[in-house]
């Protein structure tokens, strides 16, 4: 009786194990072998039918109908570019230069991982609607009361940016964690 309890027992454990390992891995995105570049964070394998059972499923929670690396490099930030959480009450610069790829886009979400519901319908800024300082770079405001092709609205909670490079350049491909990429600065909170 006493070794059918302790049976019984290691399986409840293990199973509590491997679901609180499985919730962390897939749900808070700890994916082992993501890439770093600056707040910018991205897994290689997104996309990818030989990817291990975590990134399909992270794929499968997080980002529903991935391509494959050589169509498109996804790089996700939940922090600014000093390494605090994007909160939805402050405002953000997103600047730099288009990155090398045939398109772009910037978008953000919810925590729920959907767009974030604005009066506005405006949801991403893409490279074919950034406006541009004549030279070559941008700069756009996520969050705060604003207008015009190059603001994202928010709303008060955390939120995430996805961005996306549709066909990227051989190098951006082969060495993605040295990519030019936008930096995210908090600008400021009410």
């Amino acid at each position: 009786m006493k070794l059918a309890t302790k049976m019984v027992a290691a399986l409840i454990v293990g199973t509590a194990l491997g679901l609180a390992a499985t919730w962390f891995t897939v749900v808070r995105v700890a994916i082992p072998g993501g890439l770093s570049n600056g707040p910018w964070r991205t897994n290689l394998a997104a996309g990818d039918s030989r990817s291990d059972p975590y990134t399909r499923a992270m794929v499968a929670v997080h980002g529903l109908f991935a391509l494959n690396r050589s169509e498109t490099i996804y790089f996700t930030a939940a922090r600014d570019s000093d390494g605090a959480p994007l909160d939805g009450r402050c405002v953000y610069r997103v600047s730099g230069r288009d990155p090398e790829a045939r398109w772009w886009s910037i978008t953000a979400y919810g925590p729920d991982d959907y767009l974030i519901p604005n009066s506005v319908g405006r949801y991403s800024v893409s490279k074919t609607t950034v406006a541009r300082e004549p030279d070559g770079t941008f700069t756009i405001q996520v969050g705060g009361a604003g207008s015009g092709a190059n603001w994202i609205p928010l709303a008060p909670e955390r939120f995430s940016l996805s961005l996306r490079l549709y066909n990227p350049s051989e190098l951006v491909a082969l060495d993605p964690v040295h990519a030019a990429l936008p930096a995210i600065k908090k600008v400021g909170c009410p």
